[in-house]
């Protein structure tokens, strides 16, 4: 999603939008997207509850691959808004993922780190997107030689880095596919066609005659025993149907400490993304000689000018900022996170935004272009800091705030549907402060109505109490089965693979030769296919 960053302002003005309009239709481009999440989140969500987290997360990639490769195509601003709209109906994956995230780990201990996985996977992001994004922009003028001669790419100037966007939102469908478990727990049990196929897969690539050998010797006359059916195979004990989840009511979802950091998540959503979107425009503006004759720069509050840079310059600098986001989130978030906490953490987050939203547009006063870019870099290293551990952070106190697990899916549903209005409401408003204050010689304006944003978003971090996090004990009716003593399902899944590593270790500490138990084995291999049932995640004992 980060690519479209750093072309954005060209692609605006190759429709023939004038520049000083530039920075609101750019706004107003986001601003759609944004807009069209938030109305169909809790749709997503709800979906999400009641298929499975799987299928809503592969048919929102499709949605968006498709989705982005017309976005490449467009011709038009009418069709770039409309194309950027269905890019955001068909994008609820971020609270669904955040919903699995929650299901997968519910240690308190263990969240800081896998809160951290998204916004250390989205700094990634945010070092491939723009610098492809920025590189590969308009290749018929910047590689002439390579692709000069394409009448495609002449006629779409934008296709390109978004048919490489295309490429890895296919990798990404594919791997959901074959490799992603489904973490809803109604469905945890359904099969699935996806993961038989991926092990199937993994096995061709790992099967080896060493690793047959191996499978066939793993039978003794012990694990035949154990595993024999305590039935016959008529006189099997009936499985207790899974009844349908029941869907939480608004009182569930909406309690006060969930209110109040929905608030302050949306807040955050806001100012940060309305940054990262007038950002660009800002850099693309001309640079202004403010000693000039005739030049009306009077600071603190009357001045303009911006960096002047392409979009190939303005995709290195946000490729920049991407990294310093991603080894701030590998090195610094968790140990942080576990020695001050995370209420305190984002506390210190949400105080910092309004610092440097108010001093950023000062840095173009800088007369030294070295100092200038260095004052540039030394600010979003700050931000940087800021919003990638404020992110997590304001993740994990809302799901904690919540009571149950029940209602984490409508939950983190509603969490995008407000923060999309929030992404939605910033970049447009931004926008238009951009080119109001490009008409009235005050270019800090954006900034600074952000960092009053940021200032007013702050206040309700203070009314946030830290939860114990989500129970199981109402995340579904079948944990009811689950506690009066129901065998789960997967407790007795054992996988082929991990059946031979953890034999192998059992044989070598107990000094059975590798060739031990072979004609046994062999022997037995008939015998034990009656005692075993075949499932999609392995083989049930």
């Amino acid at each position: 999603m980060t690519s479209v960053y750093p072309y954005l302002p060209e692609m605006i003005a190759s429709f023939g939008v004038a520049e000083k309009d530039i920075a609101k239709w750019a706004g107003a481009t986001s601003s759609v997207f944004s807009l069209a999440q938030s109305l169909t989140a809790v749709p997503w969500g709800r979906a999400s509850d009641t298929f499975g987290r799987k299928p809503v997360i592969m048919t929102g990639l499709l949605c968006t691959m498709t989705l982005f490769l017309i976005w490449g195509m467009s011709t038009s601003l009418t069709m770039a808004i409309i194309v950027r709209g269905l890019q955001g109906a068909c994008n609820g994956n971020v609270g669904i993922i955040r919903t699995m995230v929650a299901e997968m780990v519910q240690d308190r201990e263990l969240q800081p780190k896998a809160f951290s996985i998204m916004p250390l996977v989205w700094s990634i992001g945010s070092v491939f997107g723009p610098a492809f994004g920025g590189l590969f922009a308009k290749p018929a003028q910047q590689f002439p030689g390579l692709f000069g001669g394409s009448r495609f790419l002449m006629m779409f100037p934008f296709a390109l880095p978004n048919i490489i966007a295309g490429v890895f939102f296919l990798i990404s469908v594919t791997t959901a596919a074959l490799f992603l478990k489904e973490t809803l727990h109604s469905k945890r049990h359904s099969r699935d066609w996806g993961l038989v196929l991926g092990q199937r897969i993994k096995e061709a690539f790992r099967d080896h005659p060493l690793r047959r050998q191996q499978k066939l010797r793993r039978y003794s006359l012990q694990d035949a025993e154990a595993s024999a059916p305590l039935l016959q195979a008529d006189a099997t004990t009936p499985r207790a149907p899974f009844e349908k989840p029941v869907r939480p009511t608004m009182s569930a979802v909406f309690t006060r400490q969930t209110v109040i950091n929905l608030v302050a998540y949306t807040f955050l959503a806001l100012h940060s993304v309305a940054f990262d979107q007038v950002l660009p425009v800002f850099l693309n503006y001309p640079v202004e000689d403010h000693h000039s004759p005739g030049n009306n720069t009077s600071p603190p509050f009357f001045f303009s000018g911006g960096f002047g840079l392409n979009s190939g310059r303005i995709g290195t600098i946000f490729t920049l900022y991407g990294i310093t986001c991603g080894a701030i989130q590998f090195v610094l978030f968790p140990p942080l996170c576990a020695r001050y906490g995370v209420l305190n953490c984002f506390r210190v987050c949400v105080l910092t935004f309004p610092i440097v939203y108010a001093a950023l547009p000062f840095v173009v006063l800088v007369d030294d272009v070295a100092l200038r870019y260095v004052a540039l870099l030394v600010l979003l290293v700050i931000k940087a800091f800021a919003v990638i551990i404020g992110f997590p952070c304001s993740t994990i106190l809302l799901t904690n705030s919540a009571a149950s697990l029940s209602i984490l899916g409508t939950l983190n549903g509603f969490a995008t549907t407000f923060s999309a209005l929030g992404r939605a409401s910033g970049p447009a408003l931004a926008g238009v402060a951009f080119s109001w204050g490009v008409k009235n010689n005050m270019i800090g304006a954006p900034w600074w109505i952000l960092g009053l944003i940021s200032a007013v978003g702050a206040l309700p971090v203070w009314m946030i109490v830290e939860g114990d996090g989500p129970s199981v004990e109402s995340s579904d009716s079948s944990d009811a089965e689950d506690a009066g003593g129901v065998e789960r399902y997967e407790d007795a899944v054992v996988f082929d693979d991990d059946e031979d590593d953890e034999d192998d270790e059992h044989e070598r500490e107990n000094g059975v030769p590798d060739d031990a138990g072979a004609s046994d084995g062999a022997r037995l291999a008939q015998n034990n296919s009656k005692d075993t049932r075949s499932t999609g995640y392995g083989t049930i004992r």
